[in-house]
């Protein structure tokens, strides 16, 4: 495939055009669509002097890779991803503001997506995922981020334990979300520079990523669950540290 990363779908391709149109590299719509909203696309991408072809249903279900495109799809040059030699000029240029989003495993692109758009909603400093075990940056990731794939800053690392380490060397504190987690999350205090560290579907946090978190908290579930999809997770610690820093 030809330079790029493909975003497929009305609203991902609208919202790379609006605020990223420089890196829209080539629009693609389905033969004879009709969607309104599709023509629209291809009169804005025309007119940022973006390339726009026709091709079949089926090229464009190719491209989408099990992802809803409704019709259209946009070849993007993506910003290159950060390593773990970033972290430390993250951390120093977020201050006491520094919230980092770490994810240990999650390998559903659907997870990864709502948590990059919950990341990216709550103004983290960066999103940090293994190289291994965990879901790369596909049409349907872009998708169900709703953008936020390209908004908030996605750090791939090699060795996650390291990487954890070197957050905490710049002064930043772990807390590990886990069921048996002895605090509630609540509870702590996130006001300060955090890195908020989830497990994957179904083990978790894996051991040594345990054992390097500072603190580990448990979201509080009266009900009958004793469980939460590690996107909601996500969701619900980020905005108690921003509710928290508001306050």
């Amino acid at each position: 495939m030809s330079k790029g990363t493909w975003i497929v779908g009305i609203n991902p391709v609208e919202a790379a055009l609006e605020h990223d149109g420089e890196r829209v590299l080539e629009l693609r719509v389905e033969r004879e669509a009709r969607n309104p909203r599709v023509r629209e696309l291809v009169i804005r991408a025309r007119a940022r002097g973006v390339a726009v072809s026709e091709c079949a249903r089926d090229k464009l279900e190719r491209i989408a890779d099990g992802a809803r495109h409704q019709g259209v799809a946009a070849r993007y040059a993506a910003p290159d991803t950060r390593g773990e030699q970033d972290l430390p000029q993250l951390a120093q240029e977020a201050g006491g503001q520094a919230l980092f989003l770490v994810l240990d495993g999650v390998t559903d692109p659907h997870n990864l997506g709502a948590c990059l758009r919950s990341a990216a909603a709550a103004g983290a400093t960066a999103v940090i995922v293994p190289k291994d075990r965990a879901a790369g940056i596909t049409p349907v990731v872009r998708r169900a981020s709703a953008g936020g794939v390209d908004r908030v800053p996605l750090v791939t690392v090699g060795n996650l334990a390291r990487a954890l380490r070197s957050l905490k060397d710049a002064g930043v504190w772990l807390t590990g979300l886990a069921g048996e987690g002895s605090s509630d999350l609540y509870a702590l205090d996130l006001t300060g520079p955090v890195a908020l560290v989830l497990g994957g579907e179904g083990e978790g946090l894996r051991r040594l990523t345990r054992e390097t978190c500072d603190y580990l908290a448990r979201i509080p579930m009266p009900g009958e669950m004793e469980s939460l999809n590690v996107s909601v997770s996500a969701g619900i610690a980020l905005f108690e540290a921003l509710r928290q820093r508001r306050t």
